[in-house]
């Protein structure tokens, strides 16, 4: 596996029970992966020699980022080593421009967008919103790719701005509210995507694993809270998701999976908005090839975790069962506060709720940082919310009783 995230220490955790070797790429051996897994090669991943030679001896290659250049991918397929997702895939999680324009290409519902090449073509960006907005409330038909108006910005000001390669977690990330915000976006020196700032109801995600030989399954849609750009909460299942709305956000993260060839975990961050007629759909945000912050609830809450479902699909083995184990799970993610004493906030979280499910991924505690995260199962889902919250936040430092 290529990258020592806590992506990776956890698709190892998923694969002992099957016996699967890890073999890891990491940048330092302290990153997350690199303290648990034995077989450890320290090493840049943008260099292709350090990748060419990481590879001997590996039966397959897969990834927890996207960050790998795509050229350096096609170079190990070349030299015959499976690597999946393979680069075909990938790239479209990897570039937001080639994603945008290739689901357009299949009709998959996404916001109003273009890439963009200065400030002022960001304000035409803008302009060509309202003008659309205007042909929406005039006429009542329905924009590109099938997205009716009603309850989302038709256009204009504000617009988002995204470096097309890089981001995360709120990287890369602009929202401009005129022509004079938008030059920093400019500055890394990248193609940038402009896209309008939608009016949406929530975020959910859909995600789905798919194998080399075309089974598939797909989780339950969640819901994912975010604060200040990073995920904060996710509940499976989103709560009072319409049925239909439901079946219809995950037939279209398996034919995104299938129409761009995916091998293992994707997931597929979508905008539910109201369309002008009050009925439900979704808008597709952002893809992610690769076990997901949004499939987190999975490791104690589905029969088979996102993790075990990735490394069954990158190995061709047969999927697992990816239902749900209880009416609700609930997973808040730990993020690094000025807490000193995470020992002494185990025992307080263990013994108020043995139930509590705590994954700790070994790094050093920084604020804002992604330290960890806990799960809690049960029917009652204001309960579940409150164990989960409350567990996350005392390991934080933010809830002291």
């Amino acid at each position: 596996m290529v990258g020592g995230g806590q992506l990776a220490r956890m698709t190892h955790e998923a694969g002992i029970p099957l016996g699967i070797r890890f073999k890891l790429l990491s940048d330092t051996p302290q990153d997350s992966a690199a303290q648990v897994v034995s077989d450890v090669v320290i090493g840049d991943y943008r260099d292709l020699d350090t990748l060419r030679e990481f590879a001997r001896g590996c039966d397959v290659i897969t990834f927890d980022h996207e960050h790998v250049p795509t050229e350096h991918l096609r170079a190990l397929e070349a030299d015959g080593i499976p690597v999946r997702p393979g680069p075909d895939a990938l790239v479209h999680a990897q570039d937001k421009g080639v994603m945008r324009a290739r689901l357009d290409a299949i009709g998959v519902p996404c916001p109003r967008h273009r890439i963009v090449t200065d400030p002022a073509d960001v304000a035409a960006f803008a302009a060509e919103g309202l003008a659309a907005g205007a042909a929406l409330e005039g006429g009542g038909h329905e924009g590109p790719s099938g997205k009716g108006g009603g309850g989302r910005r038709a256009g204009g000001f504000p617009v988002v701005l995204k470096t097309v390669r890089g981001g995360y977690d709120g990287k890369g990330v602009w929202v401009v509210d005129s022509a004079e915000e938008a030059a920093d976006p400019f500055r890394a020196g990248v193609p940038v995507l402009a896209e309008e700032k939608v009016d949406y109801v929530r975020e959910l995600a859909a995600n789905v694993v798919r194998s080399p030989h075309g089974q598939a399954v797909a989780y339950p849609v969640v819901e994912s809270q975010q604060v200040g750009g990073v995920c904060d909460t996710v509940i499976a299942p989103a709560p009072g998701l319409d049925g239909a709305l439901a079946l219809r956000a995950e037939e279209l993260a398996l034919r995104i999976a299938k129409e761009l060839d995916v091998v293992g975990h994707l997931a597929v961050e979508l905008f539910e908005i109201r369309h002008a007629d009050g009925s439900p759909g979704v808008l597709v945000n952002e893809l992610a090839m690769r076990p997901h912050n949004s499939g987190h609830w999975s490791m104690d809450g589905a029969i088979t975790s996102q993790f075990a479902n990735h490394v069954r699909a990158v190995l061709d083995l047969p999927l697992g069962d990816p239902r749900p184990r209880a009416g609700w799970t609930v997973m808040v993610n730990v993020l690094g506060g000025d807490y000193p004493d995470m020992y002494s906030a185990y025992l307080h979280c263990m013994a108020r709720d043995p139930q509590l499910k705590i994954h700790m991924y070994g790094k050093d505690v920084k604020p804002g940082r992604k330290v960890g995260h806990v799960n809690t199962y049960g029917d009652d889902l204001d309960d579940v919310l409150e164990r989960a919250r409350h567990a996350a936040g005392y390991l934080r430092g933010t809830i002291t009783e």
